[in-house]
């Protein structure tokens, strides 16, 4: 296991930055082609998918902040390496593309470590997707998010935008953004439920370590059976919700890290968890 943990903390990325906290815990992938908003590609959509994949076995990561650099999140798939080869493809290939695409978002939601996206400037397209796919979002009152694709002849369903979308800010929003293709401004964002928070561009990707640091140092076994029931039980019914949760937290009540808060608290201290 030591073996796989060195090679995450090592890991070179080939199509964006990959950084790994000074203690281990937090990881922090960066789309990094500022000159162009941080654009996607099929080779950066492959190894996004192969990574968040991989986290799976990364015991020492326990969260995850995904960002972009030079003051944009993405602008989605690059027009010329992307969309223009899309428009010659027959359609076995085309739907090769899209269930990578979509297998993308599958990795995000089954990885165990909460992801945080942290948003400035264009967040468009399959960035608004990414955004969408992490599991909480801060953004500053600059960004502007946009589910674009009926503006280039396409669905709004777009790896999953349509179930995923309304269960987070709902149908009816869902509808305009996925229909229109307008840009939700930050403050729509916020209100709506899509972001947890609005910060300053000079402190957001502070704020977003901030929070990623504050989950890898909690509970983090339990935090990663939170991510499962949460993305588990949409398609569950009451009684099915309440068994699933019955056995998740039964689960969790057999941890020593749920003793270890039991006498953190006896005690008047602050428990240390350390995820098993």
């Amino acid at each position: 296991m030591s073996d796989v943990r060195q090679g995450f903390r090592d890991y070179q990325a080939k199509h964006f930055l990959w950084e790994v906290s000074e203690n281990g815990r937090v990881g922090t992938i960066r789309l990094n082609r500022p000159e162009r908003k941080n654009p996607l590609t099929f080779e950066s959509y492959a190894e996004l998918r192969d990574l968040f994949r991989d986290l799976a076995y990364a015991s020492d990561i326990r969260a995850i902040v995904l960002t972009g650099a030079g003051g944009n999140f993405s602008s989605g798939g690059d027009v010329f390496e992307i969309i223009e080869p899309l428009t010659k493809m027959p359609m076995p290939e085309l739907l090769a593309f899209t269930r990578m695409t979509g297998d993308l978002v599958k990795a995000m939601k089954k990885c165990p470590q909460p992801i945080v996206a942290s948003v400035d400037g264009i967040c468009a397209g399959a960035g608004a997707i990414l955004a969408m796919a992490s599991d909480l979002r801060l953004a500053t009152p600059a960004a502007k998010t946009a589910f674009l694709f009926t503006r280039v002849g396409l669905a709004g369903a777009d790896m999953g935008a349509c179930g995923i979308l309304p269960r987070i800010i709902g149908q009816g929003r869902a509808a305009e953004l996925l229909f229109t293709g307008r840009s939700m401004t930050a403050d729509e964002g916020h209100a709506w439920g899509f972001y947890n928070a609005l910060h300053a561009s000079d402190v957001l990707e502070a704020e977003a370590l901030k929070l990623a640091h504050s989950l890898a140092d909690g509970p983090w076994f339990a935090h990663t059976m939170t991510k499962t029931m949460l993305n588990q039980e949409w398609a569950m019914g009451l009684d099915e919700m309440i068994e699933s949760e019955a056995q998740a937290q039964a689960i969790c009540m057999a941890t020593k890290d749920f003793r270890r808060a039991f006498e953190a608290f006896a005690e008047k201290r602050k428990p240390v968890f350390e995820g098993n």
